[in-house]
């Protein structure tokens, strides 16, 4: 027997428990059209809005569920290029939030902005009384964040947070497990996020590498992990410590320039990107730079970038549950390290992200092992799709399957927003001040115990 079919073989076997998730929403069921379609407008048309949020919908057969009633964005061509990816030409188009909740009246507002606007967004919709979805991180600091929870109970509607995360099948194989009570009672979590000299590096380029518009990497990237191990977990954080730097990129560099296609250093730089030679970002941003003066191909040697890029954060839970996280943003590799130890075992799981379809073949590896007992093995087979599979499944859940029970509690609202975020914004403060940050110092918000 090769090795392939062996490891198919094992996997099932050895592990003695299915080989596949459980998912609450399948990104394949046939829900019929519903009647009244939604009026969907959205705000920000940057990589995210016009991609996830634009053309994938449209790609994928949602035009049977919602009309897309109103474009937004302070760059009329990101709007144009949005209008032609999503093939609505006579889209209504808008530079001014305000006038477009007044003429298109939606019934949803997706927020695909910079991060530190989606405050402001947000918070107009709910009192014009339009539910939100928004996309992750719900926004950047605790005063904001405060201001989004004060305005969705006043105006009782809803704020949706996109967590895709939480839908692609190995993170939902997880949740499932650790429910299951594979390994008891879950003591404590190792997790460690690789992000490489591809990926990692363009948050540098983007206007991510900046506080003020992202949060740093800390609200912005982490605020991916920070949720899957409140939902894994099934408490709310009470305490986070946290020690970061910027070693790496910004003013470390020896040579820079405004940006890569201007850059004296092109063939001697290995972070050199060719955006020429990638045409969705040529016409989404580099021919729209007149506009704005926005540069897709920033220097990642920038003197003034200000975020961290490496971090280790130390969080302790409502329920005594020990996490040890940590984000590095120059990794030869890209993937995460998860190891959730409990009273009756270990469950340990190694994901490589990146890397070519073929290469998963073979599926993701989660090993259990029991404190008196043998490991086993598990191979959860990928979904193509974004964010590991979980892009369509949200989609599915957000525009189709609304009305399926959530019962993996995969759905996100404006508290998981909150919670996710606030663990970025105390970690950012604990750098700075070099003392533990309470979590209930940051809002109203007070942690749960338990979320089960």
């Amino acid at each position: 027997m090769d090795r392939r079919k062996f490891l198919k073989t094992s996997g099932v076997v050895a592990g003695g428990l299915m080989a596949h998730p459980v998912f609450g929403f399948e990104a394949n069921d046939q829900a019929p059209p519903k009647s009244k379609k939604i009026r969907y407008a959205m705000v920000g048309c940057g990589h995210r809005g016009s991609g996830m949020w634009g053309k994938t919908l449209v790609d994928t057969g949602y035009k049977e569920y919602i009309d897309f009633v109103g474009l937004c964005d302070i760059n009329p061509g990101r709007i144009e290029y949005t209008k032609r990816v999503i093939n609505e030409p006579n889209c209504p188009a808008f530079s001014n939030f305000d006038e477009m909740l007044k003429k298109t009246k939606p019934d949803v507002v997706m927020v695909a902005t910079t991060d530190s606007t989606h405050d402001e967004f947000i918070i107009k919709a709910l009192d014009a009384g339009v539910d939100v979805i928004t996309e992750k991180p719900m926004t950047t600091d605790e005063d904001k964040c405060q201001a989004i929870l004060d305005a969705e109970k006043r105006s009782g509607k809803k704020v949706t947070v996109t967590f895709n995360y939480r839908y692609s099948p190995h993170r939902a194989k997880l949740y499932e497990l650790l429910r299951s009570g594979e390994i008891g009672d879950i003591t404590s979590v190792d997790f460690h996020w690789y992000l490489d000299t591809s990926h990692g590096a363009d948050y540098f380029r983007r206007w991510h590498g900046y506080k003020k518009y992202g949060g740093s990497l800390l609200v912005h990237k982490s605020t991916h992990h920070f949720d899957l191990l409140n939902w894994w977990i099934g408490s709310e954080p009470e305490e986070v410590f946290a020690y970061g730097a910027l070693e790496f990129y910004g003013k470390n560099g020896k040579m820079r320039g405004k940006n890569c296609r201007l850059c004296d250093h092109k063939t001697e730089c290995q972070f050199y990107r060719d955006i020429t030679k990638e045409p969705r970002l040529m016409a989404l941003y580099a021919e729209n730079e007149k506009y704005d003066g926005y540069f897709r191909d920033g220097c990642v040697f920038r003197e003034d970038i200000d975020i961290f890029d490496k971090m280790a954060v130390q969080i302790r839970y409502m329920n005594k549950v020990q996490v040890s996280y940590s984000l590095t943003a120059y990794s030869p590799y890209e993937g995460y390290r998860i190891a959730f130890n409990g009273t009756k075992g270990r469950i340990d799981a190694w994901i490589k992200e990146r890397q070519p379809w073929e290469e998963l073949e073979d599926g993701d590896v989660i090993r259990i092992t029991k404190n008196f007992g043998k490991s086993k093995i598990i191979r959860v087979m990928p979904q193509k799709g974004g964010h590991g599979g979980g892009d369509p499944i949200l989609h599915a859940h957000l525009f189709k399957n609304q009305d399926l029970p959530d019962t993996l509690k995969q759905g996100a609202g404006v508290r998981e927003g909150a919670m996710s975020i606030l663990m970025g914004v105390a970690a950012r403060k604990s750098i700075d001040s070099g003392k533990a940050i309470k979590i209930e110092s940051l809002t109203t918000l007070k942690p749960k115990v338990s979320t089960l």
